[in-house]
Protein backbone atom coordinates (compact mmCIF):
# COMPACT_ATOMS: atom_id res chain seq x y z
CA UNK A 1 0.00 0.00 0.00
CA UNK A 2 1.56 3.36 -0.88
CA UNK A 3 2.11 5.74 1.76
CA UNK A 4 -0.82 8.32 1.68
CA UNK A 5 -3.15 5.45 1.68
CA UNK A 6 -1.61 3.65 4.47
CA UNK A 7 -1.51 6.79 6.35
CA UNK A 8 -5.66 7.27 4.74
CA UNK A 9 -6.51 3.94 6.27
CA UNK A 10 -5.59 4.88 9.68
CA UNK A 11 -7.60 8.24 9.85
CA UNK A 12 -9.96 7.80 12.65
CA UNK A 13 -13.37 8.75 11.84
CA UNK A 14 -17.39 8.78 13.73
CA UNK A 15 -18.87 5.69 13.36
CA UNK A 16 -23.09 6.64 13.10
CA UNK A 17 -26.49 4.34 13.19
CA UNK A 18 -29.23 4.37 10.82
CA UNK A 19 -30.10 8.21 12.28
CA UNK A 20 -26.76 9.31 11.73
CA UNK A 21 -26.24 9.48 15.11
CA UNK A 22 -22.44 8.97 16.45
CA UNK A 23 -22.07 5.55 18.63
CA UNK A 24 -18.51 5.23 18.45
CA UNK A 25 -15.12 5.68 16.19
CA UNK A 26 -12.63 3.50 13.87
CA UNK A 27 -10.01 3.62 11.58
CA UNK A 28 -10.89 4.08 8.05
CA UNK A 29 -8.95 0.52 7.10
CA UNK A 30 -11.40 -0.59 9.43
CA UNK A 31 -14.18 1.24 8.71
CA UNK A 32 -14.02 0.23 4.88
CA UNK A 33 -13.08 -3.51 5.87
CA UNK A 34 -15.74 -3.99 7.90
CA UNK A 35 -18.52 -2.39 6.48
CA UNK A 36 -18.87 0.63 9.41
CA UNK A 37 -21.30 3.39 8.80
CA UNK A 38 -19.53 6.68 8.42
CA UNK A 39 -19.85 9.88 7.60
CA UNK A 40 -18.64 11.82 3.93
CA UNK A 41 -19.11 15.16 1.95
CA UNK A 42 -20.11 15.72 -1.55
CA UNK A 43 -19.44 18.94 -3.42
CA UNK A 44 -20.11 20.22 -6.56
CA UNK A 45 -17.90 22.51 -7.74
CA UNK A 46 -18.59 25.17 -10.38
CA UNK A 47 -16.33 27.82 -12.17
CA UNK A 48 -17.77 31.25 -13.15
CA UNK A 49 -18.81 29.72 -16.66
CA UNK A 50 -21.27 27.36 -14.26
CA UNK A 51 -19.21 24.45 -15.55
CA UNK A 52 -19.01 21.51 -13.26
CA UNK A 53 -14.98 20.40 -11.73
CA UNK A 54 -15.18 16.76 -12.78
CA UNK A 55 -12.27 14.59 -11.92
CA UNK A 56 -10.35 10.92 -12.14
CA UNK A 57 -9.86 9.41 -8.82
CA UNK A 58 -5.80 8.60 -8.68
CA UNK A 59 -5.42 4.19 -8.58
CA UNK A 60 -3.75 4.61 -5.00
CA UNK A 61 -7.33 5.79 -3.68
CA UNK A 62 -8.77 3.02 -1.19
CA UNK A 63 -12.63 3.48 -2.13
CA UNK A 64 -13.14 3.75 -5.90
CA UNK A 65 -9.60 4.05 -7.38
CA UNK A 66 -9.23 5.45 -10.98
CA UNK A 67 -12.81 6.39 -11.33
CA UNK A 68 -14.20 9.73 -12.62
CA UNK A 69 -16.43 11.75 -10.07
CA UNK A 70 -18.50 14.82 -10.67
CA UNK A 71 -18.01 16.06 -6.97
CA UNK A 72 -15.04 16.57 -5.03
CA UNK A 73 -15.20 15.78 -1.01
CA UNK A 74 -14.97 12.46 1.04
CA UNK A 75 -14.84 11.02 4.41
CA UNK A 76 -15.69 13.23 7.45
CA UNK A 77 -13.17 12.66 10.54
CA UNK A 78 -13.73 12.06 13.87
CA UNK A 79 -15.39 15.04 15.75
CA UNK A 80 -15.72 17.01 12.59
CA UNK A 81 -18.67 18.64 11.07
CA UNK A 82 -19.86 18.00 7.73
CA UNK A 83 -19.70 22.07 6.79
CA UNK A 84 -15.96 21.88 8.20
CA UNK A 85 -15.14 18.78 6.09
CA UNK A 86 -17.05 19.86 2.94
CA UNK A 87 -14.86 23.39 2.99
CA UNK A 88 -11.47 21.16 4.10
CA UNK A 89 -12.10 18.21 1.44
CA UNK A 90 -12.88 20.91 -1.47
CA UNK A 91 -9.71 22.99 -0.80
CA UNK A 92 -7.12 20.14 -0.23
CA UNK A 93 -8.66 18.31 -3.52
CA UNK A 94 -8.99 21.49 -5.55
CA UNK A 95 -5.56 23.11 -4.39
CA UNK A 96 -6.97 26.39 -3.75
CA UNK A 97 -7.55 28.56 -0.20
CA UNK A 98 -10.29 31.08 0.63
CA UNK A 99 -12.90 28.94 -1.19
CA UNK A 100 -16.42 30.32 0.11
CA UNK A 101 -18.56 28.01 2.56
CA UNK A 102 -19.85 25.60 0.43
CA UNK A 103 -23.93 25.32 0.45
CA UNK A 104 -25.16 22.51 2.15
CA UNK A 105 -27.91 21.31 0.05
CA UNK A 106 -29.54 18.04 0.96
CA UNK A 107 -28.73 14.38 3.19
CA UNK A 108 -29.29 11.14 2.30
CA UNK A 109 -28.00 7.66 2.85
CA UNK A 110 -26.02 5.62 0.29
CA UNK A 111 -26.07 2.14 1.28
CA UNK A 112 -25.10 -0.77 -0.74
CA UNK A 113 -23.97 -4.44 -0.25
CA UNK A 114 -20.77 -2.84 0.06
CA UNK A 115 -20.73 0.35 1.52
CA UNK A 116 -22.63 2.38 3.97
CA UNK A 117 -22.38 5.74 4.67
CA UNK A 118 -24.31 9.44 5.37
CA UNK A 119 -23.84 11.60 2.69
CA UNK A 120 -24.06 15.19 2.59
CA UNK A 121 -24.38 17.12 -1.06
CA UNK A 122 -23.07 20.71 -0.91
CA UNK A 123 -22.53 23.57 -3.79
CA UNK A 124 -19.41 26.07 -4.27
CA UNK A 125 -18.43 28.25 -6.91
CA UNK A 126 -14.78 28.54 -7.21
CA UNK A 127 -13.44 31.88 -9.06
CA UNK A 128 -10.09 31.25 -8.91
CA UNK A 129 -7.39 28.46 -10.89
CA UNK A 130 -7.45 25.22 -9.30
CA UNK A 131 -4.09 23.06 -8.58
CA UNK A 132 -5.33 19.86 -7.57
CA UNK A 133 -3.61 17.59 -5.02
CA UNK A 134 -1.78 15.35 -7.24
CA UNK A 135 -2.78 12.26 -4.55
CA UNK A 136 -6.46 12.42 -5.39
CA UNK A 137 -6.61 13.65 -8.79
CA UNK A 138 -5.41 12.15 -11.71
CA UNK A 139 -7.32 14.30 -14.64
CA UNK A 140 -9.57 17.31 -14.30
CA UNK A 141 -11.72 19.34 -16.30
CA UNK A 142 -14.82 21.85 -15.96
CA UNK A 143 -17.55 20.15 -18.00
CA UNK A 144 -20.92 21.82 -19.11
CA UNK A 145 -23.74 19.88 -17.84
CA UNK A 146 -24.70 18.72 -20.93
CA UNK A 147 -21.39 17.44 -21.84
CA UNK A 148 -21.26 15.50 -18.33
CA UNK A 149 -25.00 14.14 -19.02
CA UNK A 150 -23.04 12.47 -22.15
CA UNK A 151 -20.17 11.20 -20.00
CA UNK A 152 -22.27 9.41 -17.62
CA UNK A 153 -22.54 6.69 -20.00
CA UNK A 154 -19.78 6.99 -21.56
CA UNK A 155 -16.96 6.62 -19.02
CA UNK A 156 -16.70 4.80 -15.38
CA UNK A 157 -17.90 6.74 -12.45
CA UNK A 158 -17.82 6.15 -8.82
CA UNK A 159 -21.35 4.93 -7.75
CA UNK A 160 -21.80 6.98 -4.85
CA UNK A 161 -21.14 10.36 -6.82
CA UNK A 162 -23.88 8.87 -9.39
CA UNK A 163 -26.17 8.63 -6.76
CA UNK A 164 -25.64 11.96 -5.17
CA UNK A 165 -25.91 13.50 -8.22
CA UNK A 166 -29.30 11.68 -9.06
CA UNK A 167 -30.32 13.04 -6.36
CA UNK A 168 -29.09 16.58 -7.21
CA UNK A 169 -31.25 16.43 -10.62
CA UNK A 170 -34.28 15.13 -8.89
CA UNK A 171 -33.69 17.84 -5.77
CA UNK A 172 -33.59 20.45 -8.22
CA UNK A 173 -36.86 19.68 -9.77
CA UNK A 174 -38.39 19.60 -6.63
CA UNK A 175 -36.85 22.62 -4.85
CA UNK A 176 -39.72 25.22 -4.53
CA UNK A 177 -38.48 28.72 -6.21
CA UNK A 178 -39.93 32.12 -5.28
CA UNK A 179 -41.30 32.56 -9.44
CA UNK A 180 -43.61 29.31 -8.52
Amino acid sequence: MADDARLSAGELLDVVDEHDRVVGQARRGDVYARRLRHRCTFVLVRNAAGEIFVHRRTARKLVFPSLYDMFVGGVVGAGESYDEAARREAEEELGVRGLPDPTPLFTFLYDTPEHTWWSAVYEVRCDVPVDPQATEVAWHAFLSEEELDRRLTEWDWVPDGVAAYRRLLAWRREEPRPDR
